[in-house]
């Protein structure tokens, strides 16, 4: 059991976190290139946390690498903010699953850790809320991202995903309203669990 004694007692103090309620950080996790977007008072920040692996490293030297990734996430996070995180696609078997899989639930504990709010959306719903297809390419997510969030510096396919995700979650603060966000596009919205 946590320090915080129960699930219930975790959950509370998320919401209990006075910092940066209003504040959204998109985290769009890779081994390779995580791309993360911060919506808040000065419009949207974004970047990428680079990573390279190597055929044949040892279990210490993985664990070492995933761990990296997560301290430089984590550092990135603003305190309190809501963390929207793109769900992993389990259709997805081959290369490093395993390693993917076990970063991605190292940031969720560290965010839940750090008493941050954490919202999963899938990769279909992210699809939907940029382009209005749940089937759209990465490069359709990263045309309709470019066009939409003139102001973001999206640098990449990880950085558009992470964009996508704090605009999800800003929307779900009631503090970003993309006037020309087409209703089927914010039909995504329902289909993700909001509230802890």
């Amino acid at each position: 059991m946590s320090a915080l004694g129960s699930i219930d007692g975790l959950t509370a103090a998320i919401h209990a976190a006075p910092e940066r309620r209003d504040w959204v950080i998109g985290l769009d996790l890779s081994l390779t290139g995580t791309g993360w977007a911060i919506y808040g008072t000065d419009g949207f920040r974004t970047g990428l946390i680079k990573s390279t692996g190597k055929k044949g490293t040892s279990l210490l030297e993985r664990w070492c690498r995933l761990y990296d990734i997560t301290v430089q996430i984590m550092e990135v996070v603003p305190r309190g903010a809501l963390v929207v995180i793109e769900q992993p696609a389990y259709s997805q078997t081959g290369g490093s699953h395993h390693d993917r899989s076990g970063l991605w639930w190292m940031v969720v504990q560290d965010a839940m850790q750090a008493r941050h709010n954490v919202v999963e959306v899938t990769p279909g719903g992210l699809k939907k809320y940029a382009t209005g297809k749940g089937n759209a390419s990465k490069d359709q997510v990263l045309a309709s991202v470019v066009k939409r969030y003139a102001n973001a510096d999206v640098t990449d396919n990880n950085v558009a995903d992470a964009v996508v995700l704090a605009a999800m979650g800003a929307r779900s603060l009631g503090v970003i309203t993309e006037a020309a966000l087409p209703v089927l596009n914010r039909a995504a919205m329902d289909a993700v669990r909001w509230a802890a």
